[in-house]
């Protein structure tokens, strides 16, 4: 995959540590109303959301490890491969180097094979399985994390488990089996991630009674979910009301 293994490995620590923290989570950090610029009112039509989806499902992955997109922000410029990124401890910064290291001579290797075998042959081998699965990488996390009943926290409200329950389940078919069970047992990898994902379907058949209307679950078909999430969550505003809380952010899409 090209993946920053080290990299990668500590920040997804770091969203599993602070999922649905506005602050402080890692990944697919939604913006809130008070931040959009006049810009937005264009991709929140539906031609601006096809790009949205197109950009996710193509380069989305690219864009999150190489400038942070969607990621934490940060006082100064973030990635998965400055071992100086302020998204890594003191302690992390030499196995970011070693992941360059592994990162350089993996492409040596895939320049070396290209040259054997041709453009074409990698394209069609390499290239072209590598950005399919990045796709589904972006997607799945994507859609587990962003629905209409998923609220998001600042400093005030969040917890670990409320942010551990503001994920969801989904059904992607016969991808479930494909794909290990991550997709429609994300909530109990969220709250046990040291199970292996050969356990999770029995862990969440478990947690279910448990959690019972905390527990999220959508079986819309992906396809439809994608464009819904891309309409409906454009961005997170506060609850409103006296009775309400102000450090509760829900997912909203009237600019």
């Amino acid at each position: 995959m090209l993946a920053p293994y080290f990299s990668w490995k500590y920040s997804h620590r770091r969203h599993h540590s602070n999922t649905a923290s506005l602050e402080n989570d890692e990944s697919f950090v939604p913006k809130k109303k008070s931040s959009l610029n006049s810009f937005s009112r264009v991709l929140n039509t539906p031609p601006g959301r096809l790009f949205r989806l197109v950009i996710l499902c193509t380069i989305g992955w690219l864009l999150y490890v190489c400038f942070n997109v969607s990621g934490r922000k940060y006082e100064k410029f973030a990635n998965h491969f400055d071992p100086k990124s302020p998204i890594y401890s003191d302690r992390e910064r030499f196995q970011i180097l070693l992941t360059d290291v592994g990162l350089l001579v993996a492409s040596y290797i895939v320049y070396k094979v290209g040259m054997q075998q041709g453009l074409t042959w990698l394209v069609l081998v390499y290239f072209a399985p590598l950005v399919i699965v990045y796709g589904f990488l972006v997607v799945i996390t994507w859609l587990h994390h962003t629905h209409r009943s998923l609220p998001h926290y600042d400093s005030t409200e969040w917890n670990w488990l409320r942010g551990a329950l503001s994920t969801i389940d989904r059904d992607y078919g016969i991808l479930n089996t494909v794909l290990h069970h991550i997709t429609d047992t994300h909530v109990a990898h969220h709250l046990f991630f040291t199970i292996p994902h050969y356990n999770a379907m029995e862990a969440t058949k478990a947690i279910k009674p448990i959690l019972g209307e905390y527990y999220q679950f959508d079986d819309t078909p992906i396809v439809k979910a994608m464009w819904r999430e891309a309409t409906e969550c454009f961005f997170v505003e506060a609850e409103e009301g006296e009775d309400k809380s102000k450090g509760v952010y829900w997912f909203n899409n009237k600019i």
